[in-house]
This record gives C-alpha cells, structure tokens and sequence, in this order.
C-alpha cells in the first residue's frame, strides 16, 4: 500500500469536521494510534478522527450514530487494554484537546480530556493546588477520571471522582449535555466510575485543595529476603497513619542506581514509596519508623516539590511496550495474601527487555471513609488495599508467558480479594467481573439503565463495557 501524505475522508464522512480524518496509508496514521498498550500496535482503527473542539466531537458521533458504527474514544491512551484503537473501529481522537485552565479564588480545576495528568498537575501547582488524579505523568485525566482515579492524595482528599464537579459530555446523538448534582443528576452518578460507557466527555470541573509544593517524598528500598517480614508487620504499623500519607509498596527489579550494590541491580527488591502531604517538618516522624521495618538498603526519600512526588513512577512505566494488567482490592494484607504475591514473583518470566512488578496501594481515609459507596458507581466498599501486578515487555514471541502468569497470579488471589474493584487498575476480566466491579447488584442494574438512556445501541462499546438494559431500550 501506497503512503498518503495527506489525510483523507472516510467515504461519507462530514466534510465540516475540522480536525485531521486518519485511515490505514497515511503519513501520520501509524505513530497517531500508537498507546501505552503496546499490543494495541497489531490491529488498527478504519478511522482516526482527530477532533479538534466539541463540535468536531458531535460531528464525528453523530455520522457514527447514523452509520451505525461503533466508536472507540481516545483521550490519554493510558488504557492498559488498548481499547482507543480497537481494529476496524472509528476512533474519536480527543488528544488534541489539551486546554486546563485553574480559577484560584474557587480552587476550581477545568480540563480538556486530552490533557495528562503532569499538565493539570503543572498548572494547578503555579496557584499552590493539585487535584486528587493518578501516579504517572503520561495518563490522561478522561480515562483515568471516568474509571475513578486513584494517587497519593487519596487518604487525604479522596479519589478522583469524589473530587469532580461537573462534566460536560456530547452523546452519541450529538448533543451537548450538562452533568453535576442537579442536571442530569444520574448521568453525573453513572459517569463518576461507570467509564466512557455514556458519551464523550470534552470538559471536567474538578475541586481542588492546598498542596505543597514542598513535599516530603521517595523510596525505601529493601532487600528481598526482608519482605515477607516487613509485609506482615506493615498493617498494624499503619493502623494509626496520619492522612497525609500516601503510600504505595512495590516488589519490583531494582534499578541501577548507584546508591544500591551493584549485585541487587536487576534483582527483586521491596520498594516503599512514600509521599507525605503535611507539613515537612512532621514527616520524619511517619517516615522513620517506615525505614526501621527493616535494614534499607536505600532511603531515597527527602524534600521534593509536589511536581517531582507525582511524576517519580514514570520510569517505570514506559510508554509502548507489550503489558497485562490484573489486580483488585484486598480487605486486608492478610499473610496468606502476601505469601501469594511473594510466591508469583518468584515464578514470573524472566525474558530480555522485560519486567513484572507487584504493587499495593494503601487505602484507607477520605477514600474509604468519606464517601458512602452507592453515591456513585465507583466503587470502594471494604478495600484497606489494592493489589495490582503489571508485566511489560517487547517481544510478541512471550505474550503467552505473560498471560499465564498473571492468570495464574489473579485465580490464586481470588480467595482474598473482594469482587468489587477499581476497574482501571485490571485489564478487563470478562462479564462476571464487570458485574462485580462496582459493587452491588444494584449499582450494575442502575449503570444498564443509564447506559440505555444514553446509549441505548451501545455505540460506545470499546471499553470495560456495560450492556445497555434490554427492556429500557
């Protein structure tokens, strides 16, 4: 095939939109549906509509909704199932929509959907403010907001969703809708955790709080032989954790620093990630006891902008390689648990140019604490933590390997996981766990009979799906 060097329109498609219109043989088409899911890469799209503002959004839904085809929508393409660029699709491209604007006097934080967390993470900082979002810089605040959104600022403000205010959504008929407590209050519900399942977001108003930018944050690293006694201890050890702790535990290859022997580099070691919030002067009195679980090989942590906190696990997740993701809340970091998760670490591949790693997120506080769990489809009923475990790697050759582990890895978690979960942090497990995942029976019928008043042929589909409800339609 012949490489166009001009995009071209798809047979029929609006001669009005004013964005780029991709297809399989143009210049720019390859590098545009390139995801952090590197399998996405096997497959392509049939269009790439490159919106530029919400009419291009509402132009592109509507010729869809006409045409009866089903859309994938692209934001950050963070998504660790590579649904924005699902083979044969028509994607709805909303990178390009990258404005954030802060209002400081409300503390209001308004985003585009293409814009990554290290943007509104960057201008939310210049008025002293920072919205509850993820952990690596490069996601997109849609998906990551939509699915619930999870960091380091959880314990203390909250998740993502619980922090959001309104949303302004097109539907897959074209039209602009408003969604907050008191317009289209069941929209609002279904979109705080329920996914791009609905319409497509162009704008989230979000509250933000005071936060740095001096922070106390970094790593203590372990060695191997001492995780499964820090792990068993670390629960009482937090019972009485301040909020302003953010903490996430990793087992995972040492880097080459040259802080840690030369011996470890590669090996697995047990990383305590730690991001203290409150004032810094109090923080050695959190952090030092943390450091006295064991004999630190490495304590990395000190003074940091808030910044350089949020963005420290970029390096370990690197933009377009192969990768799985599995995991699920834990109600508590059980010994059987952690002998679970010690044992698969063991047991992983072990291939060039590839890694597994096991993380667990501490819950607890404003997340668990002050939100009830039917105010909105996220759900986080009795989760003390998240377990979750990624592999990434290069070579189509061992995605087998890969698969089976993590497989295998989340059937012998099962006995000591809840089946709710947080749906971004899992590749996408099938019907019975997207039952579950928001919890109650109830919630699941509720998310149906929203999704048909939206979506009622579910032209959205390309997503941790929820099936319309049958007799709604």
């Amino acid at each position: 095939m012949g490489v166009s060097t001009e995009p071209r329109t798809h047979s029929g498609f609006p001669t009005g939109f004013r964005g780029a219109v991709l297809r399989p043989g143009d210049l720019r088409y390859d590098a545009t549906r390139a995801l952090y899911q590197g399998r996405a890469a096997d497959e392509g799209p049939a269009l790439i509509a490159q919106c530029v503002d919400e009419k291009d959004v509402a132009t592109a839904l509507r010729y869809a909704s006409a045409h009866a085809v089903p859309v994938a929508v692209r934001s950050g393409g963070h998504g660790s199932d590579g649904y924005a660029m699902p083979g044969g699709a028509l994607v709805v491209d909303l990178s390009a929509m990258r404005a954030v604007t802060v209002d400081p006097e409300t503390r209001v934080v308004r985003a585009q959907p293409g814009v990554r967390l290290g943007e509104m993470d960057a201008a939310a900082q210049r008025h002293g403010l920072a919205v509850p979002a993820g952990t690596v810089s490069n996601t997109g605040v849609a998906g990551l907001t939509l699915g619930g959104g999870i960091g380091f600022l959880m314990r203390r403000h909250g998740a993502t969703v619980d922090n959001l205010l309104a949303c302004d959504m097109i539907t897959v008929d074209g039209r602009k809708v408003r969604a907050d407590e008191s317009e289209n209050p069941e929209l609002f519900w279904a979109l705080r955790g329920g996914g791009g399942n609905f319409g497509v977001v162009t704008s989230f108003e979000y509250r933000a709080h005071r936060v740095g930018p001096d922070v106390v944050a970094g790593q203590l690293i372990f060695p191997f032989d001492q995780a499964a006694d820090i792990l068993r201890r670390l629960p009482a050890h937090l019972a009485t954790a301040p909020r302003e702790l953010g903490l996430l535990v990793a087992i995972a290859p040492a880097p080459p620093l040259p802080t840690l022997p030369e011996e470890v580099h590669g090996r697995p070691v047990l990383v305590l990630v730690v991001v203290h919030t409150g004032e810094p002067a109090s923080a050695h009195e959190v952090v030092e006891p943390l450091a006295a679980l064991g004999r630190p090989l490495a304590d990395l942590v000190g003074k940091t902008t808030w910044v350089r906190a949020n963005s420290m696990l970029d390096a370990v997740a690197p933009y377009g390689m192969r990768m799985n993701l599995r995991g699920g809340y834990l109600p508590a970091l059980s010994a059987d648990a952690v002998d679970v998760l010690l044992a698969s670490v063991a047991a992983a591949p072990s291939n060039p140019g590839a890694f597994c790693t096991i993380n667990l997120s501490f819950m607890g506080g404003a997340i668990s604490e002050d939100v009830d769990e039917d105010a909105m489809a996220f759900s986080r009923e009795g989760a003390a933590w998240l377990w979750e475990a990624i592999s990434k790697w290069d070579a189509p050759a061992y995605d087998a390997q890969y698969d089976q582990w993590a497989t295998a890895l989340t059937e012998a978690m099962r006995p000591h996981a809840l089946t709710n979960g947080y749906a971004n942090l899992t590749d996408d497990l099938g019907e019975e766990w997207r039952r579950g995942v928001h919890g109650s029976e109830a919630k699941h019928r509720r998310l149906r009979s929203v999704k048909a008043a939206w979506d009622p042929h579910n032209l959205l589909r390309f997503n941790k799906n929820i099936a319309p409800e049958a007799h709604a339609l």
